[in-house]
């Protein structure tokens, strides 16, 4: 990606410096290096805002169609299927049971198509938790 893309993405993106810097775990001095040219952009940090723009995955063949909607917190399959980040985590359990019910009494026909289920925030006590604050590996 050349270095004038990179910054126009990244200001569409990102209000200020500290957002991006959170966003891509780096210094605020990093990003700011990245964005007058000094350094070189470091690749993932070019495919993380790629995904974070477009919405979309790797460009690889398998991933063809598939979107992430950030706000929602969904992923999105080309079929239009949504799933929440709870229902993939139970997937492996789902997949289990269907192939012991295929095995006993068969496949359904046309089954039901259900809508993603709400992927309610993380809440304690009444109120939001707070994230967690992240310490870089070589200041601790």
């Amino acid at each position: 990606m050349i270095l004038e893309s990179f910054a126009i993405l990244y200001w569409q993106e990102f209000e200020t410096i500290r957002a991006g810097a959170e966003f891509f775990h780096v210094n605020k001095v990093t990003i700011s290096r990245w964005l007058n040219g000094t350094v070189p952009i470091n690749p993932m940090a070019e495919k993380l805002l790629l995904i974070k723009a477009l919405g979309y995955l790797p460009n690889d063949m398998r991933w063809y169609g598939f979107r992430i909607d950030e706000k929602r917190a969904v992923f999105i399959t080309p079929s239009g299927r949504e799933f929440s980040p709870k229902e993939l985590e139970s997937f492996a359990h789902w997949r289990d049971e269907y192939t012991q019910l295929v095995e006993l009494h068969g496949h359904i026909e046309y089954p039901k198509v259900y809508p993603a289920k709400e992927n309610l925030l993380p809440f304690r006590g009444g109120r939001r938790m707070t994230a967690a604050p992240w310490i870089p590996t070589k200041m601790k």
